[in-house]
């Protein structure tokens, strides 16, 4: 029933949110500015700090990381083409963003793109997003897979060595070969060997064991952050998961992702990104238009499963997706109704 009403509630969605999707580059030059200077700053303030103690420099790695996490924003918003009204400029400097976020910028935007035209699909969870099974699979399952299965979605793997992983491996190769993807394969590689010169030659000038320090700290806190937001804005309990035959893009949107609502300092260091449902209606909508377009349209916040970050750390604890009852659950939950 309340997917009937949502469905007729919304049933002029797209003319509510398509007057957000206009880029402002006043707007879009003015986050550059905000971002790319205190990160820069504070990455200095960092090599500077290993001459004092470096638990000031990983103190600092920890508001450096959400910088970071807030270029990537851009970097992900120049991917989906919304950033600027030029192509030309959103490539550019979405490339550049890649190059401090360590995100390869044309592979990551096309495989993040799958996501956005599959994501809640069953059929389609080993391309972009973080995988996960459901009871039925999981009953089905040898002892080892089970196993398997449980180590990856311990909260520590999952939290805190999936995120690494992800940066060093699955991001540096291409996994993924769809048709048409070979520019997609090539722009990778020459981000890995973009990287790879940068990073030795600031090894060099500034020493080693500083540069990497430095660096990889503030990559492991970004890499954490981004990992958890797409996991909760995804994977929370009464998540959009349907086989395609049943997918509907609004659902998926408004269900299927969540609205997290954060201290205004988190909404802003990480880019809106809160406001997850709005962009999967239509992400072409610039992070900087996310805010508005839910304040003057509070119809778009009705349905949406609105988490805050107390409310999100249950998330942890959502291992697989029951078709029956339409939600996540935990192992223990399994267990104790499947076993």
């Amino acid at each position: 029933m309340q997917e009937l009403e949502i469905k007729d509630a919304l049933k002029g969605w797209q003319k509510i949110v398509v007057k957000y999707s206009q880029p402002d580059s006043t707007k879009a030059l003015t986050q550059i500015l905000n971002t790319l200077l205190p990160f820069i700053g504070l990455w200095i303030l960092m090599y500077l700090s290993l001459n004092w103690s470096i638990w000031i420099t990983l103190a600092l790695a920890l508001v450096n990381g959400f910088f970071l996490v807030r270029l990537f924003i851009i970097q992900h918003d120049c991917g989906h083409q919304s950033f600027l009204k030029s192509k030309k400029w959103n490539n550019a400097i979405g490339f550049a963003c890649s190059i401090l976020t360590s995100l390869p910028y044309k592979y990551w935007s096309r495989v993040h793109s799958y996501h956005h035209g599959h994501a809640g699909q069953l059929e389609h969870r080993n391309v972009g997003d973080i995988n996960f099974l459901t009871v039925r699979e999981f009953k089905e399952s040898s002892r080892w897979k089970r196993i398997a299965y449980r180590i990856f979605r311990h909260p520590l793997f999952l939290f805190l060595l999936t995120p690494v992983i992800y940066f060093t491996i699955s991001n540096r190769y291409p996994f993924f070969h769809f048709k048409g993807w070979e520019s997609v394969r090539r722009s990778q590689i020459w981000n890995n060997l973009t990287l790879a010169g940068i990073y030795v030659l600031l090894g060099w000038l500034l020493g080693w064991r500083e540069f990497f320090l430095v660096q990889l700290s503030i990559i492991f806190v970004f890499s954490v952050v981004a990992f958890w937001f797409f996991y909760v804005q995804h994977q929370h309990e009464k998540t959009y998961m349907r086989w395609k035959d049943q997918w509907d893009h609004l659902l998926s949107s408004i269900l299927g992702s969540t609205y997290y609502k954060l201290p205004k300092v988190f909404q802003w260091l990480t880019g809106n990104i809160g406001f997850h449902h709005i962009h999967h209606l239509n992400s072409k909508i610039p992070n900087y238009h996310l805010e508005q377009c839910a304040r003057e349209n509070p119809i778009l916040q009705k349905y949406v499963p609105t988490i805050g970050f107390k409310e999100s750390l249950q998330c942890i604890h959502n291992n697989l997706y029951d078709e029956e009852r339409q939600k996540m659950i935990s192992f223990q939950e399994f267990y104790a109704k499947y076993s």
